[in-house]
């Protein structure tokens, strides 16, 4: 067997990026929580170094805030910061739905119905982890299903901040946090591309009411104190 190649310092530090980037995109913190890096590199198994460049990363993508190295925290979202944001997703994963109505074969719409009972079973079992994981997983599969990988990637970019607020009012949203992606489903079943991107677009708005409503009243209680 040929040798493999020793873990280098970047190879650490890009290991630790791409494990708290996925947290955040699947909304295994909240904002305003705050990250302590030497908690967080005994959770990986690594020393600090890879954590703090991975960090200072994730700073750069507006992830993270860093206030000094003692106070690193989830980001917190302004009202116009998410109506900009939810804009953006309307067009990128609208057009994401489209393309996968295209594109979409049996083995694809096969998925995703496994992953929405995936889904309804977390939810059964108050599984909120899983829940939000599914979430996350049926917006990023259409991405796939479209072969759009550039999109993908800045869906990525775009759920470094939606992960935390997602998490923050998912137990709270219940039905309507799955609900509509039926509909999407549906209409990839039908490959009927203006449908799909309806319902998606459908999703992110209703389905996303209890995030507005969450954001909007911290916004009023910060204005009220300021």
């Amino acid at each position: 067997m040929d040798e493999l190649s020793p873990l280098t310092h970047e190879t650490l530090s890009e290991t630790a990026y791409s494990t708290l980037a996925e947290a955040l995109i699947q909304g295994r913190f909240q904002p305003g929580q705050r990250l302590k890096i030497r908690d967080l590199a005994a959770q990986l198994g690594t020393s600090v170094t890879p954590v703090r460049d991975a960090i200072l990363r994730l700073v750069q993508d507006e992830a993270l805030s860093f206030r000094s190295a003692r106070d690193i925290r989830i980001p917190g979202m302004t009202l116009p910061e998410y109506l900009e944001i939810r804009a953006i997703r309307l067009a990128l994963e609208g057009l994401a739905a489209a393309e996968a109505a295209r594109r979409a074969r049996s083995t694809d719409i096969a998925g995703l119905e496994a992953l929405l009972a995936r889904h309804e079973t977390a939810m059964k079992a108050l599984d909120w982890r899983e829940g939000l994981r599914a979430n996350q997983e049926f917006h990023f599969r259409l991405a796939a299903i479209a072969r759009m990988p550039i999109l993908a990637a800045q869906l990525r970019r775009l759920w470094l901040r939606m992960g935390p607020l997602i998490a923050q009012t998912y137990l709270e949203g219940e039905r309507a946090m799955i609900e509509h992606h039926y509909p999407v489903l549906d209409a990839l079943r039908a490959h009927n591309p203006k449908a799909a991107e309806r319902a998606i677009q459908d999703d992110i708005t209703k389905g996303g009411q209890g995030i507005l409503a969450s954001v909007s009243a911290a916004q009023t209680k910060e204005t009220d104190h300021g």
